[in-house]
């Protein structure tokens, strides 16, 4: 994958869907300076990144995201079973951490006005 090629893909979508660097990011849930890192050429793309781009954007097609090939937008093709499978899995990470795994109390340390201290470890302790 050419780095410059991949940044003017970008551009192209950014054109096609009349989108700014920021405005994509949020549609895509990445962060803003990653955008900006990876359009001034200072970042590479991650393979999480390129997964997002075409998760986000159904008329983007991978092959031509990376390396040119076939058309933007995408014409109506048989899915690849690995992009299917890629796609899958970045959907499964994405839903993962949008689920907030509930937090368990550890320890609790109580601080008295003339030093002392009492720990609860336990519930009920």
């Amino acid at each position: 994958m050419n780095a410059a090629d991949f940044i003017n893909r970008i551009d192209q979508i950014l054109k096609f869907h009349d989108l700014s660097a920021s405005a994509f990011a949020d549609t895509m849930g990445v962060q803003r300076s990653s955008i900006s890192h990876l359009l001034a050429g200072r970042n590479k793309p991650s393979l999480e990144f390129v997964l997002k781009v075409v998760s986000s954007f159904s008329d983007v097609d991978l092959y031509w995201l990376l390396f040119g090939e076939g058309s933007f937008p995408k014409k109506a093709r048989a899915t690849h079973p690995m992009e299917a499978e890629a796609k899958m899995a970045v959907k499964n990470e994405m839903a993962d951490e949008a689920i907030p795994k509930p937090q368990v109390i550890d320890k609790i340390v109580i601080f008295y006005s003339d030093g002392s201290f009492k720990s609860y470890s336990e519930l009920g302790s």
